[in-house]
């Protein structure tokens, strides 16, 4: 007779458990589709505007405030010529250029470096803000004539301008004189 008590203790302690777990999983069931829901509310929110001249400027400003939401940190799009053009190799260029867009989500600066030697930069940029550009970019190091196949290393900052991510793009540099 014990050993039927045992199990039927265990039976009965199989039926709970697997009571709770399917409860546990129509729970999440449950949650999973009310949050499809709510989702699927809100897209059919947005989707159900109609433009006309008397919204216009509203829905507009409404768009811009929803591309203009917080972005995670070390989101960068690169914005710059790609062939930078130097009269002499000291001179001031009239076409390099970086931009730091506003849609980044920090501050950066930059090093040149030349691709055969990337242990000296010849050109070590200030911070630009985000929304700012630089242009009249003037090497730190004067270079010869020639072609000069370079990499540009972009640090993201931080508020303290600590270095959060980097990004290298390969770029040309060419010196007439």
């Amino acid at each position: 007779m014990s050993g039927n008590g045992k199990e039927g203790k265990n039976g009965k302690i199989i039926i709970i458990v697997g009571a709770i777990v399917i409860i546990a999983l129509l729970g999440i069931i449950i949650f999973l589709l009310g949050s499809g829901k709510q989702d699927e509310e809100e897209t059919q929110e947005k989707r159900n505007v109609i433009v006309n001249e008397s919204n216009a400027e509203s829905v507009a400003a409404d768009m811009v405030e929803e591309a203009q939401e917080f972005v995670e940190p070390g989101y960068y799009t690169v914005s710059m010529d790609t062939d930078w053009h130097f009269s002499k190799g000291d001179a001031v260029s009239d076409d390099a250029w970086v931009d730091n867009l506003i849609e980044n989500t920090n501050d950066v600066y930059f090093d040149v470096l030349l691709a055969d030697n990337e242990e000296e930069a010849i050109y070590q940029s200030p911070v630009i803000p985000r929304g700012s550009h630089l242009e009249n970019i003037e090497l730190d190091k004067p270079l010869d004539k020639g072609t000069y196949d370079c990499v540009i290393v972009y640090h993201l900052v931080d508020e303290e301008q600590e270095t959060i991510s980097t990004l290298r793009v390969a770029f040309t540099i060419t010196v007439d004189s």
